[in-house]
């Protein structure tokens, strides 16, 4: 099963619009009356009302005094909270909340279970197009909430393999990565986690495919997911996860253990 990015607002933000508008148009206000008493301009507020912006809390509140709305335009605040994940990797990540195993491999960038708070706020920030600081935020913390299942579900092997690149890039600069390394050296003392490196010059053709995920459920279902810029697959099918974990165990035939994995991650540290 794949699922693309929808190009489309999110329906919250245009059932909300059409609310605003509707109680508007009841009460008599005009949208250029509602826009001076938000204090924003008359463009903004028609963004909003068309769902092609978030409405903001403070024009809600506005237009729910304005209008009498009696908090009905308010509540709609809750709703309006961005995702904590991306629309298309939301089913992986409930998948992942209930795995009992987990094993992944990533070529370019720290695992997202593995990433500080630094870390993973250059990443999600730098998003394009850009988001928005509260979606920012949300999304942050909810990454830091999933990492905490390191720890947290101390009976479940969490096996991670990562290509020497990810260690050399500059995400955050020298040291947001420098904090990054030292923490997979603390992370990877745990007794449920694994780290592994693979050095650069090994496995090159399978290596440089793009990140894999592999998945058991409690029902011992068994998972694939692959994700890249824009879209992400989710595989059910026993062939396609076989492959999958072909390719997995390929590269994890080439790298340190773990033993060298923390030496080697030590080192490229102290080069910051």
């Amino acid at each position: 099963m794949a699922t693309e990015v929808n190009s489309q607002p999110p329906i919250a933000w245009r059932y909300c619009g059409s609310q605003i508008k509707m109680w508007r148009a009841e009460a008599g206000i005009s949208r250029d009356a509602l826009a001076k008493e938000a204090g924003y301009d008359y463009e903004y507020i028609k963004s909003m009302e068309n769902g092609r912006r978030r409405p903001t809390l403070r024009l809600l509140q506005i237009a729910d005094q304005a209008c009498g709305a009696g908090g009905k335009l308010v509540a709609a605040q809750e709703y309006l909270k961005p995702e904590p994940f991306p629309a298309r990797s939301q089913e992986f990540m409930a998948i992942e909340a209930e795995a009992i195993s987990f094993a992944c491999y990533e070529p370019l960038l720290i695992p997202g279970l593995l990433q500080t708070e630094a870390y993973a706020r250059a990443l999600i920030g730098d998003s394009s197009p850009p988001l928005d600081d509260e979606t920012v935020n949300e999304r942050v913390a909810a990454r830091l909430r999933r990492a905490d299942a390191l720890r947290r579900k101390v009976g479940v092997m969490y096996g991670f393999v990562i290509y020497e690149a990810a260690l050399r890039t500059q995400v955050g600069g020298p040291q947001v990565m420098r904090e990054q390394l030292q923490h997979l050296l603390e992370v990877g003392k745990l007794r449920n986690v694994s780290i592994q490196v693979l050095p650069f010059g090994r496995c090159s053709g399978v290596a440089l495919n793009g990140s894999i995920v592999l998945l058991e459920t409690p029902e011992h279902d068994n998972y694939g997911y692959i994700e890249a810029p824009e879209v992400s697959v989710l595989h059910a099918s026993p062939d396609k996860v076989s492959a999958l974990a072909q390719s997995h165990a390929m590269i994890r035939m080439h790298c340190h253990s773990v033993e060298e994995s923390a030496t080697f991650i030590r080192e490229v540290a102290e080069e910051r």
